[in-house]
């Protein structure tokens, strides 16, 4: 599905370029894993010293990833290349039927971009598991700062979701491939898991998104697998 050879050009299938670890990446990659697209993943290092390559700033001018390739179109930030990979490839679709579908689906991604991932990968996964392992204490302040931020964010995916297998609806959509990549972290935090267990829905919903094919086939180096 994937190929890290970055002289490859992109005539045939989409190139996205971005890092295995990162959770944008991932999100991109669930959505060319749902829709069965093949593709080829292009490993780049945003944190190289001296930052980004001039090539990939062409790309994308903000030095972010990931960034997209697709028969000479380009596309950068998550949720257009995300909605982009829905529009033009057959497959389930991605995206709510109805306007108020789609709306709850926009609401939760931005719910995600904008309250959830910093608390809840950098302030609590960083700093508890990615930390130590790279030989630095933990930042105990941080973390504790942090989890009621993400009890915030938790408490209102709650009641979004409400009794709907998904967050968005009834199916599958955008903002399940949105969240899952930052609860895949701060579920393996003691303290992501103790929390989730406080909002039975969310709960529910990650028991059944944690283990969908497509999660398999993303997974960080940095995630373990279930059960590891």
């Amino acid at each position: 599905m994937h190929d890290a050879t970055r002289n490859e050009v992109c005539v045939d299938g989409p190139c996205l370029f971005g890092a295995a670890y990162s959770v944008y990446t991932r999100i991109a990659r669930l959505a060319l894993a749902e829709k069965n697209v093949a593709y080829r993943l292009i490993e780049t290092d945003i944190f190289a010293s001296g930052g980004p390559s001039r090539d990939y700033l062409e790309r994308q001018p903000f030095g972010r990833i990931p960034a997209l390739e697709h028969q000479g179109f380009g596309l950068y930030e998550t949720a257009a290349i995300c909605r982009y990979i829905d529009e033009e490839f057959s497959g389930p679709a991605l995206q709510p039927e109805t306007p108020r579908g789609r709306a709850r689906q926009t609401q939760i991604i931005g719910l995600i971009d904008s309250y959830a991932y910093r608390p809840m990968v950098w302030d609590i996964f960083v700093e508890r598991i990615r930390a130590p392992a790279q030989g630095r204490r933990s930042d105990e302040e941080r973390i504790a700062a942090a989890l009621p931020r993400a009890a915030t964010c938790l408490d209102a995916l709650e009641r979004l979701i409400g009794a709907n297998a998904w967050l968005a609806g009834a199916t599958l959509s955008l903002a399940d491939l949105h969240a899952a990549p930052v609860f895949a972290y701060f579920t393996l935090t003691p303290e992501g898991a103790a929390l989730l267990r406080c909002y039975p829905n969310i709960a529910r919903w990650w028991a059944v998104m944690a283990h969908r094919p497509s999660m398999d086939e993303t997974r960080s180096p940095m995630e373990q697998p279930p059960g590891v």
